[in-house]
């Protein structure tokens, strides 16, 4: 059985005022602010390199059909640093991978210093109608992974076709929920909110983001990253 493709994704009498030239840079000051105040016992403002964080996962993640800097990583990177956050986004989404693959690869993709994760995976195993059991055992093992090495992870989930079985869809979309609730981690519901099944946001293919797309699914994540970013570890 197969699925057809996913459808359907300055200082004035009152205080600071926003039209002063200064606010932009007072903004930015304050939310690398609130960042480092968030990391607790991770980074100290002392060591002068920037958060690194992962973005592992499937084609979505790696960009597939894109250019140099239109992908996911890329422009949440810039989004970041745009926000005034020192943050180097990592790409580690292979296209193609399931969740059983993403788990295999996990120890060598993602980098001994990394602080945080974005773990999106699970597209492949819905697109391939592949039982949902071994897809939310492979997450909750790399998010034990994930916890063992005290990074802070941001689970995105995905979800299933209205084209697939009543049954299997319910099962599917249960899984992400499911696996933040025991993971203790934040879910962000969907990674293609907004964009999945846009013919405007996405490529000819419609089921991966164009440039276009990138930047909606990055405007709408970015405070959740942030505030996974700001977040102290779980234990």
């Amino acid at each position: 059985m197969s699925f057809s493709a996913m459808a359907g994704f300055g200082m004035g009498p009152g205080g600071f005022d926003r039209r002063a030239p200064s606010y932009g840079v007072l903004k930015r000051i304050v939310q690398a602010a609130l960042l480092f105040v968030g990391l607790g016992l991770g980074l100290g403002v002392a060591e002068a390199r920037p958060l690194k964080l992962v973005a592992f996962g499937d084609s979505l993640t790696a960009g597939l059909g894109l250019k140099a800097g239109e992908g996911f990583p890329d422009q949440l990177g810039a989004a970041l640093k745009a926000d005034g956050l020192d943050v180097e986004v990592v790409n580690a989404g292979v296209s193609g991978d399931t969740a059983e693959d993403g788990l295999a690869r996990f120890d060598w993709s993602v980098p001994p210093d990394a602080d945080a994760m974005i773990l999106e995976l699970g597209a492949n195993d819905m697109l391939r109608a592949m039982p949902v059991a071994p897809a939310k055992a492979a997450i909750a093992e790399i998010l034990t992974k994930a916890k063992s090495r005290k990074l802070k992870v941001l689970l995105a989930g995905m979800r299933a076709p209205a084209n697939a079985p009543k049954d299997y869809r319910a099962a599917f979309q249960a899984m992400y929920a499911d696996l933040a609730k025991s993971a203790g981690v934040p879910l962000y519901p969907f990674f293609l909110e907004g964009v999945a099944g846009d013919p405007s946001l996405n490529q000819a293919d419609l089921m991966h983001p164009n440039p276009a797309g990138v930047a909606v699914i990055v405007k709408r994540m970015l405070p959740s990253v942030e505030e996974m970013l700001r977040s102290p570890v779980q234990n």
